[in-house]
């Protein structure tokens, strides 16, 4: 069932955003008199599952999940209609109209994926306002992962600066962390105060795990599994773990490192029950694991802020957040192309992209990630790349500052060559994800 939800979120926010990005380019066409043939939804594949004419334009949906087009008079793109090109210009084509007509015909979609985004963030602000947790508010500072030990940090550090700079919300941390030429991070450790350098031989594993730490939070039980080792062992809902084996633990990390070690083994956990010290022997499994699952709302251990836009507040806090979101991810982008972050091996595919989307259905997050979505749509779509909106734009710019346009004959072996590259990548996206599976 959470698969089909995922699936399910995936394709709506997937058609939206193909929809509305085709909908940029059938608009400037009409507004110019350039003729749509077709109006589609996903690739064009061996059959349609529903079409319709409507006056020039056959609309329709193909089955094949994957983006959309629109077919225009005159242009040449991935239907490669060549008959065609052979005739005399026409009016009403793509090739008769003015350079700058063209031009804002190629960008459209990627005009409507960028306010698209905006608007997005500005509606979700203005709905649900703004929650994070501050990172002043750790107090029993951050649990590190392997790497992040690796690197330099210790369980408990609270986080001072990173890069020089404070950052209020906690969940950005590890994004700048990843993102900064500048990877020095200050912390607070007990009473000293100790730098963290991020070394550029760390980067290529934090590309594949960017969140390193998570927020430092006591040992509550929130559920557990039914006839599990805990609930048989006498484990309640509750219970709050304050020591095992007569050594005074406080964290959840303590608690499942200290498990983890005594796998095979008889521990005594001391639990706090109401206003009193249980202590409950368990007999820890080979698998290390004993059926006990956290507390894991961090407002019940911290503070969190919460920001309420009104409407009218909500559109320019709206476009700040989109075009942060546009800057972080060209910078993302940058990494990917980088040879010394080998960024590009955690590339993925479809499998990749639905896996963001929570196992629940939650609006919020659903808009969040398609705006998100939007922004990487947009940005791709805007890349120097033949067959992509980029690579027209590329060419037009080329007629515009020389006068001349590329030859028939140039644009049809680049579209071929564009969507080679293209199915290149996409192979590879999606062979990682084949991968990852087996891993």
């Amino acid at each position: 069932m959470e698969i089909l939800v995922k699936v399910g979120q995936f394709l709506l926010s997937l058609s939206i955003l193909v929809i509305l990005h085709e909908m940029g380019h059938f608009l400037f066409a009409k507004l110019f008199g350039a003729r749509v043939e077709r109006f589609y939804l996903f690739f064009k594949s061996w059959f349609s599952l529903f079409k319709v004419k409507r006056g020039e334009t056959e609309y329709g949906v193909r089955w094949l999940p994957l983006g959309g087009y629109v077919k225009i008079s005159g242009m040449i793109d991935e239907s490669m209609d060549k008959e065609q090109m052979k005739q005399p210009p026409q009016p009403y084509e793509f090739r008769s109209k003015p350079a700058w007509q063209r031009l804002l015909i190629m960008v459209g979609g990627v005009m409507v994926n960028f306010v698209l985004a905006l608007l997005i963030y500005s509606a979700i602000l203005f709905t649900w306002g703004d929650e994070y947790l501050p990172t002043k508010s750790l107090k029993y500072g951050v649990a590190c992962d392997s790497l992040a030990i690796e690197i330099g940090f210790r369980n408990g550090d609270k986080i001072l600066t990173v890069s020089g700079q404070e950052i209020e919300n906690f969940q950005q941390i590890s994004h700048d962390i990843l993102l900064n030429e500048n990877r020095e991070v200050v912390v607070l450790r007990g009473s000293d105060t100790v730098k963290v350098n991020v070394s550029e031989d760390k980067l290529s594993r934090l590309v594949k795990n960017p969140i390193i730490f998570i927020p430092r939070f006591p040992f509550i039980v929130d559920e557990l599994k039914e006839n599990d080792v805990a609930e048989k062992a006498g484990l309640k809902k509750g219970d709050k773990l304050v020591a095992i084996n007569n050594e005074p633990k406080q964290f959840f990390d303590e608690f499942k490192k200290s498990i983890t070690e005594n796998k095979n083994k008889t521990v005594t956990l001391s639990v706090q029950r109401d206003t009193q010290i249980v202590e409950i022997p368990v007999n820890v499994p080979e698998t290390g694991i004993i059926g006990v699952v956290p507390v894991t709302d961090l407002k019940q251990f911290f503070e969190i802020n919460k920001r309420e836009y009104s409407f009218f507040q909500s559109i320019p806090a709206g476009v700040k957040r989109g075009l942060t979101t546009i800057r972080s991810y060209l910078k993302q982008l940058k990494l990917i192309f980088s040879p010394e972050t080998k960024a590009y091996e955690s590339l993925g595919g479809f499998i990749t992209i639905g896996k963001i989307f929570p196992s629940t259905w939650d609006w919020q997050a659903f808009w969040g990630l398609t705006a998100f979505l939007s922004i990487i749509l947009a940005i791709m779509n805007i890349l120097p790349i033949p067959a992509l909106d980029g690579g027209h734009v590329l060419f037009l710019f080329y007629e515009i500052i020389t006068g001349r346009k590329p030859g028939d004959k140039f644009m049809e072996y680049a579209q071929i060559t564009g969507m080679i590259i293209l199915l290149a990548l996409l192979l590879y996206a999606n062979a990682n994800d084949v991968i990852r599976l087996f891993k």
